[in-house]
């Protein structure tokens, strides 16, 4: 595949879907936004501002709206999810009968697939194998990025010339895009780091400090290493921009919904409010049992992804949560080594 004009369709016009939209518009890419709220979309298309995720800032005039998913994917060269995970699995499954030949699948979605823990990758590989396929990924805040802000992401797929070209169509003055080929590390990183970021946030919303909040980042980054090791991630992947660089974003940054349910629920707030109040999905909230469940398989302990999971099924208090981590006995900071020496 090469990069001429080729046709993008973004399947998904939330805060994320419809930020990358209009980073490959004005690149000069023929993009289409889809959204599964038809009237929405028609608003978007006339006003030229996603109303709900993003009021404030003006969308391309060459960004095109289309309600009807056949006629999305129609004619697309490359296809972009940016769905939620809950929902990733439905809409593969609705435009597999629908895409053309020679279309390529990517997404910009972070999670694992609700009740398997299956990874996203997983999921395409099975119901398209064989077509190039790719997934964006990193420290990335959709405001920021149509705001114009410089930003720094990753594409890691399965066929390099896919990953390149995909890169190439995001890659801009101010949005620089790298590329690899460590899938499962990359999306682990992005999912992962959605549930330590919740631990910050009720770290910060009982204003416990920055001491306490640097703690958690390292050894929730300590935590991300040991289950990439174990499912075969590549260590550099979850040192890069879809594992540190991500985690110290949602960790720190008040953009972060995980970071903010955190906070919600450090300061008091019960958690179906916290959700409610911030009005969008989510993904820590499902992404924790995953994680608890990877981690379970391959016998790991991960006592801040465990206790984040605790405390979203209502099982300890964040206060009984605290407690219970630093009630744990002292060791080692690294008790074994997670890389063989050389």
């Amino acid at each position: 595949m090469t990069q001429g004009k080729l046709r993008v369709s973004v399947l998904g016009a939330g805060s994320w879907g419809t930020a990358l939209a209009a980073l490959l518009a004005r690149n000069g890419t023929a993009t289409t936004l889809w959204g599964r709220d038809a009237d929405a979309l028609r608003i978007v298309q006339s006003t030229r501002h996603n109303a709900r995720y993003l009021p404030d800032l003006a969308l391309p005039d060459d960004l095109a709206c289309e309600p009807d998913l056949s006629a999305a994917v129609a004619n697309a060269d490359i296809v972009l999810i940016a769905v939620p995970s809950h929902a990733f699995a439905s809409l593969l499954d609705q435009i597999v009968p629908m895409l053309p030949a020679q279309c390529a699948v990517s997404w910009a979605t972070k999670g694992f697939e609700p009740g398997t823990g299956r990874f996203l990758h997983e999921l395409v590989g099975e119901r398209l194998d064989g077509r190039p396929m790719a997934v964006i990924t990193g420290p990335s805040f959709a405001r920021e990025v149509v705001a114009g802000l410089p930003t720094a992401v990753t594409v890691h797929g399965s066929d390099h010339d896919f990953a390149q070209v995909l890169a190439d169509l995001l890659h801009s003055s101010s949005f620089r895009a790298y590329t690899g080929d460590d899938m499962l590390g990359a999306e682990l990183g992005g999912a992962m780091k959605n549930v330590l970021a919740v631990a910050t946030g009720v770290a910060d919303g009982m204003e416990l400090g920055l001491n306490a909040r640097a703690g958690l980042i390292t050894r929730g980054m300590y935590e991300m290493l040991q289950l990439g090791v174990a499912l075969g991630a590549r260590p550099e992947t979850l040192m890069g921009l879809s594992g540190l660089g991500d985690l110290v974003l949602t960790c720190t940054g008040d953009l972060s919904r995980n970071r903010r349910l955190g906070l919600a629920l450090g300061r008091g707030t019960p958690l179906k409010q916290a959700i409610a109040d911030i009005g969008q999905v989510v993904e820590s909230v499902v992404t924790a049992d995953e994680v608890g469940r990877l981690a379970e398989q391959h016998g790991l302990d991960l006592p801040i992804a465990f206790g984040v999971r605790a405390v979203l099924h209502g099982d300890v208090t964040p206060e009984e949560g605290l407690r219970s981590l630093m009630a744990r006995e002292q060791k080692p900071e690294y008790p074994t080594a997670l890389f063989p020496p050389r």
